[in-house]
């Protein structure tokens, strides 16, 4: 198999401040785990610059504008409580666009079996014209678009196992059958969506909501029951992963009780159904995980079953 690691050192430079779950340290924790010599066979590649159009597939212009505008000259802005803004936060979301179009476009002609994003910040929490839990643009919907207006991808299913429940992934897709959208996360927590009754205008979100305390035996079972049936009857041409590593047993922003092997498990059974329905097409993007002990060691088993290792 070929996988891409795709990453940017512009990405190390969005500042959200000290103290602040979601900072550097998460980043340079996975490239580190990465640069081990079971990773040697990795293409690695440097995201580009951010591609408009693709932003505008899914936020409306007068928000992508808004968010550039918002990054400060110096210092850090809010723009919410969690969601902060440094000087060089913009350009960090840039890369974030560009790596994903790039993942998307490698994976989608052939140049990589699968591919694996690891930028921040994140942005499942991202809606159609909303920044909140430490997100500006959708990562994960602007590879669904992309996919489907450049390369005529029919149906997309994007998983997403973050401790938090992706709202702003499920905001977007919420009335448009091409995209299944597929959440496990701890219910309650941030933030607040994700119930079993919040299935979509067409029937195309799936939310599998775990208790605090779920381990791995759960999380797999509530997958095995409710989530990857949905995915393998959906027959999707690309599968997108919103790969949040924070359902980990040491995370301190969740509860659940995830090992490394949970999120190799998934990998793998998500592999099988892209290989019989999408020509194994897969693209991962980082999400959530703050621990960088269980981040680093989880992105790594995510990645090394992506190699086919």
């Amino acid at each position: 198999m070929t996988t891409l690691l795709i990453s940017h050192p512009a990405c190390l430079d969005h500042d959200t401040g000290p103290g602040h779950p979601e900072r550097p340290d998460r980043l340079r924790a996975i490239l580190e785990a990465l640069d081990h010599e079971d990773f040697a066979r990795l293409r690695r590649a440097d995201a580009p610059g951010i591609d408009r159009a693709a932003v505008l597939r899914v936020h409306p212009e007068p928000y992508a504008d808004a968010i550039e505008a918002a990054a400060p000259a110096q210092g850090r802005v809010h723009l919410d409580p969690d969601t902060v803004m440094s000087a060089k936060s913009f350009t960090a979301i840039a890369h974030c666009v560009g790596g994903i179009k790039m993942a998307v476009d490698e994976v989608m002609g052939g140049a990589a079996s699968n591919a694996f994003v690891a930028t921040r910040p994140p942005g499942h929490h991202a809606g159609i014209a909303s920044a909140m839990g430490f997100c500006f643009f959708n990562n994960a919907a602007i590879a669904a678009r992309h996919a489907q207006a450049v390369h005529g991808a029919g149906h997309v299913a994007i998983l997403d196992f973050d401790v938090h429940h992706g709202n702003g992934t499920q905001e977007i897709f919420w009335s448009d059958p091409s995209v299944l959208y597929a959440s496990s996360h701890q219910m309650p927590l941030f933030p607040g969506t994700g119930g079993r009754d919040e299935c979509g205008e067409y029937n195309n979100i799936a939310n599998a909501p775990l208790f605090a305390g779920s381990d791995g035996e759960i999380f797999r079972e509530a997958l095995e029951e409710r989530l990857l049936p949905r995915v393998e009857a959906f027959c999707p041409d690309l599968i997108i992963i919103s790969a949040g590593f924070d359902a980990h047993r040491l995370d301190p922003l969740g509860g659940l009780q995830l090992v490394e092997a949970d999120f190799a498990w998934a990998t793998e059974r998500l592999m099988e159904i892209a290989e019989k329905h999408g020509k194994g097409r897969i693209v991962s993007v980082l999400e959530g995980g703050y621990d960088l002990e269980g981040l680093a060691r989880s992105a790594a088993a995510h990645v090394e079953t992506l190699m086919g290792a």
